[in-house]
């Protein structure tokens, strides 16, 4: 393994955190809420279990990339912002029944764009800055 910076170090370890939540609700879901809850409701919390575990892997990635830029160590932050936001919110929805609940879902999806955004950006900033210099050969 690379040596990550402790952003990254921390990034990486909310990534695997939110992967074994992402797992462990989506298992929930499937075997303790299957009979409790709608199939509207079960829709709605596999959705929040879908995108968890997807920005749990995207965590994880941007945490291996943190040692380029704090952009990128923003990204992951903007990601973990996401899953709170979004799913979290689903999770709420699919369980309370709340509807005004929902308010809150678009804004976790805004906070995984900015994520993803930033960390197009740096990448492709860091490139930019990569190919103006020259590689150095062995």
């Amino acid at each position: 393994m690379n040596r990550l910076t402790k952003n990254g170090q921390r990034l990486v370890a909310f990534g695997a955190i939110n992967a074994f939540l992402a797992v462990a609700l989506g298992a929930f879901g499937a075997h303790g809420l299957q009979d409790i809850l709608t199939p509207n409701a079960l829709q709605t919390w596999h959705t929040g279990v879908d995108y968890h575990g997807f920005h749990a892997l995207g965590l994880i990635l941007v945490g291996q990339l943190a040692t380029t830029t704090n952009q990128v160590t923003r990204a992951g932050w903007w990601l973990l912002a996401g899953i709170t936001l979004f799913s979290g919110s689903l999770y709420l929805l699919a369980l309370s029944g709340i509807k005004p609940l929902g308010i809150v879902t678009p804004f976790g999806g805004l906070c995984f764009l900015i994520g993803w955004f930033l960390l197009a950006r740096a990448l492709l900033k860091q490139s930019d800055h990569t190919q103006e210099q020259p590689e150095k050969s062995l």
